[in-house]
């Protein structure tokens, strides 16, 4: 049960995360000083990092093991995030938007081979909880940013990322 709980939660961020992002391009555009138009290259690096890894999946799964390749999706997906709330600018936020993207590529495929993989009576549980989190991420996403795109720090999708998962106990400003 452990395991399919970690399975859905890396899934639900990997998509809360993209909604957030999607949601805030404008706010993030404005508070980085570029148009729309140019922060949506955020969304796009992202994209395309994700598309040239996730076939790679396989092959990784392979060499290296799905509890390995899992856990280091996670941490490299968790890093990248941490490092576009840090951004300065646009460029610095999409190098970190493609490092996310091609980290957190293998969360979703990798969580759906380790669910079908459970023992019988685990493994539709696991399918179940897994498309519910992965429905629900982005519906859940823009709410969890406080309900508005930015923060009181005045960055956008991704510091709010970063302050969502704070503890409310945090000072978040």
């Amino acid at each position: 049960m452990l395991g399919t709980v970690a399975l859905s939660l890396a899934t639900f961020m990997n998509v809360l995360d993209l909604s957030i992002a999607n949601v805030s391009i404008p706010a993030m555009s404005g508070d980085l000083g570029v148009s729309p138009d140019q922060g949506t290259w955020v969304i796009t690096s992202f994209g395309v990092a994700n598309a040239i890894s996730l076939p790679l999946t396989g092959w990784l799964t392979q060499r290296y093991g799905q509890v390995r390749l899992f856990l280091a999706s996670v941490v490299l997906f968790v890093i990248a995030s941490f490092l576009c709330g840090l951004a300065p600018s646009l460029g610095f936020l999409i190098c970190s938007a493609s490092f996310r993207g091609g980290g957190g590529a293998d969360d979703p495929a990798v969580a759906v081979a380790a669910a079908v993989e459970l023992s019988e009576g685990e493994s539709g549980t696991a399918l179940a909880m897994w498309a519910i989190t992965t429905l629900v991420a982005p519906v859940v996403g823009p709410l969890l940013g406080d309900g508005s795109p930015t923060t009181s720090h005045g960055r956008g999708s991704s510091t709010s990322m970063c302050r969502s998962a704070l503890p409310p106990s945090l000072p978040r400003g």
